[in-house]
């Protein structure tokens, strides 16, 4: 099934699915949307589109991401896994050896030629165009989504910029904070390429704002990239076809042509306002900061725009699958700079930058401190706070397997490390913002040769015994067989909702 084309595409694929649900009531964007999303994203239910926001002349959708089976429906595959295995392909081409081999790399290099994004002339966003004075973001649902909350936020944005460099595009998801009818607050955070824009720059900063797209563009704005990599180009390539882009209409930059609300602009250099508070996805508070300001110049949108939306706070949330997307999408890269890497779980409870979990093949003392250290210098992993490595057997997503490792397998003296580097931009616990300490934990067997005493026999029944009983079961009366552990199987789904 190919991915949703556009967001009406999205919504009609949910709707035919059951995974939508219409609101019709008038219901309050202030606070009031947030209280409904948090009950239902817990209890695993449906995407929702309010039609009557209160004050505002537009619908809008949220927790279209709130699930695993929606997150691969939008994908339009039945596994996250799956996505991970396109771009696998891609990692590990070799030189071809025969002919079949030759067919399918050049398949392969097709696909990827075929996934830039190419121009066009028009686009449904351009329906109605606001500039100037006419320019107003009250015509579209913004929340305020906790009590805390400084004014409505954006929350859901492709915020588009160029590098003042090298002219590269860069697209990110960057929360913005409604200051007025005609201007924002952006938050670039101080490890995003945005930033790294803005602080390139002399003088203006061009900035167009992306709202409403289909899922994969959506996702692919919070996908953590290399600088150099396009995010419209991975969009393109797990869409299976370009994004069409159009040309703005007040600033140098081209827009996602199947948007339903663009925003243009530009942010000043050295021109800054308090931004925040907001209720993050830490499940805290991030307090006020200095931000740069973005001017909306310019405001297209479809005749009947849908304005999306999505609310962060204490997980689980809806973004706890755009990050298991994440996760799943981004593993072959992983294993391409640490080969031994088997697995990997960013637990949704921990924020995803505050615990990694890690299975490896093991086959030389020092080597799970070798994958910390891997993992403190990879990307936006280099944030990550906490660091379990775990043998390669066990199943990183089943958190009661990992933590009777870590309690079973753990000599504090011997398999804590500690130390110390960056951290995320909205980590609260450290006392200085930005750096502070590190944590690994090393809770894989241990042989002599690491200091450790004969290594017990973990108990494991006998193969002739298990398949005894799975034969006779029925003659027991217990009902459905449970799985070899003794528990049921869970799904990563369930896992998350504990």
């Amino acid at each position: 099934m190919a991915p949703p084309a556009d967001l009406r595409d999205w919504i009609a694929l949910l709707e035919r699915e059951g995974e939508l649900v219409r609101v019709t009531a008038e219901v309050d964007p202030d606070l009031e949307v947030t209280e409904i999303v948090d009950r239902t994203v817990k209890a695993g239910g449906p995407a929702l589109l309010f039609e009557h926001p209160k004050g505002a002349q537009r619908p809008l959708l949220i927790n279209q991401f709130g699930t695993e089976r929606r997150m691969c429906m939008g994908f339009g595959v039945d596994r996250l896994d799956d996505i991970a295995a396109k771009l696998e392909d891609i990692l590990e081409m070799q030189p071809p050896q025969g002919l079949a081999e030759k067919v399918r790399g050049l398949k392969t290099l097709k696909s990827i030629a075929d996934s830039r994004p190419k121009t066009v002339r028009r686009a449904a966003h351009h329906d109605i165009v606001l500039e100037g004075e006419d320019v107003d973001l009250d015509l579209i649902p913004i929340q305020t989504c906790w009590p805390g909350d400084a004014a409505p936020f954006i929350t859901l944005p492709a915020v588009i910029t160029r590098d003042p460099r090298t002219g590269s595009r860069n697209v990110g998801m960057y929360r913005m904070q409604v200051l007025d009818e005609r201007t924002t607050a952006m938050h670039w955070q101080i490890h995003k390429d945005g930033r790294a824009d803005y602080l390139m720059t002399d003088g203006k900063l061009e900035v167009a704002v992306a709202l409403g797209l289909d899922p994969v563009t959506a996702y692919s704005a919070s996908a953590p990239l290399p600088k150099h990599v396009d995010e419209l180009m991975l969009a393109g390539f797990l869409r299976g076809e370009a994004v069409e882009m159009v040309q703005a209409r007040t600033v140098d930059l081209e827009v996602p042509a199947n948007a339903e609300i663009v925003l243009e602009g530009y942010i000043t250099k050295d021109e800054l306002t308090a931004e925040g508070p907001f209720g993050d996805h830490t499940g805290y508070y991030t307090p006020p900061e200095p931000f740069p300001v973005f001017h909306v110049t310019a405001m297209t949108m479809r005749r009947d725009a849908i304005y999306p939306s999505i609310v962060v706070g204490k997980p689980p949330q809806e973004d706890a699958w755009l990050g298991k997307a994440t996760e799943r999408i981004f593993l072959p890269a992983i294993r391409m700079s640490v080969p031994e890497i088997v697995d990997y779980d960013l637990p949704v409870a921990g924020a995803f930058h505050n615990c990694c979990i890690v299975s490896i093949r093991k086959s030389f003392p020092g080597q799970p401190q070798k994958v910390m250290h891997a993992i403190w210098g990879l990307g936006l992993l280099s944030l990550t706070k906490a660091v379990v490595v775990v043998d390669e057997w066990v199943d990183v997503h089943d958190y009661e397997e990992v933590f009777f490792r870590v309690g079973a397998n753990v000599d504090p003296k011997r398999d804590v490390l500690i130390s110390e580097g960056p951290l995320d931009h909205l980590d609260h616990a450290p006392s200085l913002q930005f750096y502070g300490g590190k944590l690994g934990i090393d809770a894989t067997h241990k042989g002599p040769e690491e200091g450790a005493r004969p290594w017990p026999d973990e108990i494991q029944m006998s193969e002739e015994v298990r398949r005894l009983v799975d034969e006779r079961w029925d003659e027991y009366g217990l009902g459905d067989v449970p799985q070899g552990n003794g528990r049921p199987e869970r799904s990563l789904s369930q896992l998350l909702r504990r």
